[in-house]
């Protein structure tokens, strides 16, 4: 398969597609930007808000709201915290990061620039005091949940595999990492993922232009782009069978046609639509 663009964004590093069903359109942030950005299946797009921080994501409450994850942690759209994040690192940014099912937002963390290994994390937050979910991360990257809930798979980029969680939805804990897929380097690295209604995981691929879907340990799809930086996918629309996925253009030549723009692809499945906050987040 091959992706179409959906819209010439030109983002620097476009990540976190989610799905607003209220509004049609698919809520995406550019990270180093703090801009978050909503576009609609007829290409059009709108500038939601801009912080000024690096946002790593977004999330959506019951009623629709976006909350940005962000150094502090997820704050609303007049800054205002709405679960705290302390990082006692200056350098440390929010990374790629979602609403588990239970409507916790799990997230991670990475230093900004030059990736230090280990200084990232994986959070938990619910309002409250965050848990560290795993303490030393280096690029916390793309996250999902099979569909019984009991499994929580992750991707610290560098490691170059996907790991699973044994997941106490109850809890919001984790526990028996191991890895689950060992990702082949001419892949290209592991980035942001989203899973589909048959638990097969489709992963963005930064430097290798693809997102492969994989089932269980096998890469059964494949879909290509025009640029190499390939961030995230989601699944989007009414119907949830549309696959978007968002790309960077940072340290790509200028002259590089598509980095940066947002993609569209029918990849003949669906997805579930996108966990929502817990009544905490208001």
């Amino acid at each position: 398969m091959r992706a179409e663009r959906l819209i010439a964004a030109g983002a620097e590093l476009g990540e976190g597609p989610v799905w607003r069903a209220e509004s049609g359109e698919i809520v995406w942030v550019d990270i180093l930007r703090g801009e978050i950005h909503a576009t609609a299946f007829d290409g059009s797009s709108r500038l939601v808000r801009q912080h000024a921080m690096p946002v790593g994501a977004v999330a959506l409450t019951t009623t629709g709201d976006i909350l940005a994850s962000t150094p502090i942690g997820l704050v609303d759209e007049v800054g205002a915290v709405r679960s705290p994040l302390a990082q006692a690192a200056l350098d440390v940014r929010a990374n790629d990061g979602k609403p588990d099912p239970a409507g916790r937002f799990v997230g991670g963390t990475m230093t900004v620039g030059d990736a230090r290994a280990g200084a990232g994390a994986l959070w938990s937050m619910d309002g409250g005091e965050p848990i560290a979910l795993v303490e030393s991360a280096t690029i916390a990257n793309g996250i999902a949940w099979s569909a019984e809930h009991s499994t929580m798979y992750w991707i610290d980029t560098p490691t170059g595999h996907i790991d699973a969680f044994d997941y106490d939805l109850e809890t919001g804990r984790v526990g028996g990492r191991r890895p689950h897929v060992v990702i082949d380097e001419a892949w290209g690295s592991p980035d942001g993922m989203c899973i589909d209604d048959e638990d097969r995981l489709w992963i963005a691929f930064w430097g290798g232009s693809a997102v492969r879907c994989l089932d269980g340990t096998d890469c059964v799809e494949m879909i290509e782009l025009p640029t190499p930086l390939v961030t995230c996918p989601t699944f989007a629309g009414p119907d949830l069978d549309h696959l978007v996925i968002t790309t960077a253009s940072i340290d790509v030549p200028a002259d590089s046609p598509g980095a940066g723009d947002v993609y569209i692809v029918t990849p003949g499945c669906t997805g579930p639509a996108p966990n929502r906050l817990g009544p905490w987040a208001g």
